[in-house]
């Protein structure tokens, strides 16, 4: 079975660090170790860098292994690749589209929702070839992202790469 913590570190690392940031044109805005305040404006850690400090690392796996990992029962993958791709991809995409693309490449049901059923599924399928089909569909949301808004395309190659990176680790 998966385990959170390399698929955490790995994601991290993704995400540029603990580190805060903002750049232009991103539709998170203020970002530390990945967490967008747009997006998670109640994250304890805000108090933390609001006083100039540096929120405790546990709080940032706590975030992402509640928020994440436990919601596409990562524990339940067999392949830790494949836990990975779908944990991180959700990460950057949202919990409901990763899942809906695992679906869609297990052939099950796209409800967006990490079932049984789902899990099941996942774990029937060769990971090698889970890997490829769902990094195609990743890219494939990316560039649709891209052509209904043009802004987001200077994200586009390092989301690409991201991608076929996981990908590549199998």
């Amino acid at each position: 079975m998966a385990d959170f913590l390399p698929a955490f570190e790995r994601a991290l690392l993704a995400e540029g660090g603990y580190q805060l940031h903002q750049v232009a044109g991103d539709t998170g805005g203020l970002t530390y170790a990945g967490i967008a305040r747009a997006k998670n404006p109640q994250w304890p850690g805000w108090s933390w860098i609001d006083r100039g400090e540096t929120p405790p690392s546990q709080l940032v796996r706590d975030f992402y292994r509640t928020g994440w990992w436990e919601p596409i029962r990562g524990d339940e993958i067999r392949d830790q690749t494949v836990a990975e791709s779908i944990y991180s991809f959700g990460t950057n995409a949202g919990l409901k589209t990763a899942v809906r693309l695992a679906q869609i490449v297990a052939g099950v049901t796209p409800d967006g929702a990490m079932g049984g059923k789902t899990v099941e599924a996942i774990n029937a399928m060769e990971a090698r070839l889970f890997l490829a089909l769902y990094a195609l569909a990743r890219i494939a949301r990316y560039r649709d992202i891209v052509a209904r808004d043009r802004t987001q395309a200077r994200f586009l190659l390092g989301w690409i790469n991201r991608t076929l990176s996981e990908a590549a680790t199998s």
